[in-house]
């Protein structure tokens, strides 16, 4: 048994899957609280469904890439059982967590989308370093930037661990914090291999609707 917040097919909006026709899956609870989180209604808003319920309304999209996300959807042990079902379903699965929990059990199919908290996040104290070792080349770490010392924190983070040996690396702004083009600037300035990426379903709809 699972709380879920929503099932809606979309757009991906970020990752190197973006573009792309996805299922989302957003399970209810979350144990960080970011300055500058858009999914606060996750944090307790949602309905009890079984998994095999949940890979059904899944079936129902026909789309093959499908996103377990949150709130954080580690919170529920109950979501590696679901990332395990869904992939041997033969859906591709993407995990967007929040890198303050343990990914160790995490199957080895599932791309996971590891979201390191910067400075302006004010969760920095809850990253889980230890997950930076257990990455995979089909996995991406991504920085959510919001100043320069978010940048310069998240650089110094990728020299460390020498993450972009390790698997792609995702740059994006906090949405009406930080201009993009102040990003792309710093990282061409740099010249640093990261991919830039723009929250896309920010600007096809409304930044506060949900379900998209």
């Amino acid at each position: 048994m699972l709380k879920i917040n929503e099932i809606y097919l979309s757009i991906q909006g970020e990752s190197s899957w973006a573009g792309l026709p996805c299922v989302f899956i957003r399970l209810t609870y979350c144990n960080l609280r970011c300055t500058y989180c858009d999914t606060e209604y996750a944090f307790y808003e949602g309905y009890d469904s079984q998994i095999d319920e949940i890979i059904e309304t899944v079936k129902k999209y026909r789309c093959p890439l499908v996103e377990v996300t949150g709130g954080e959807p580690l919170v529920q042990k109950e979501s590696l059982k679901l990332m395990e079902q869904l992939c041997d379903e033969g859906f591709e699965v993407l995990l967007e967590t929040g890198g303050s929990l343990p990914i160790d059990e995490v199957d080895e199919r599932v791309n996971i989308i590891l979201d390191m908290k910067c400075p302006t996040s004010g969760m920095i104290k809850k990253n889980l370093y230890q997950n930076l070792d257990l990455l995979k080349k089909t996995d991406e770490v991504k920085f959510v930037i919001g100043s320069r010392e978010d940048y310069d924190w998240a650089k110094n983070l990728i020299n460390e661990f020498n993450l972009t040996q390790k698997c792609s690396i995702l740059f994006s702004v906090v949405f009406g914090k930080l201009k993009p083009i102040e990003l792309t600037e710093w990282i061409i300035s740099d010249n640093l291999r990261v991919r830039f990426q723009l929250q896309m379903h920010k600007y096809i709809w409304d930044p506060a609707k949900k379900g998209v």
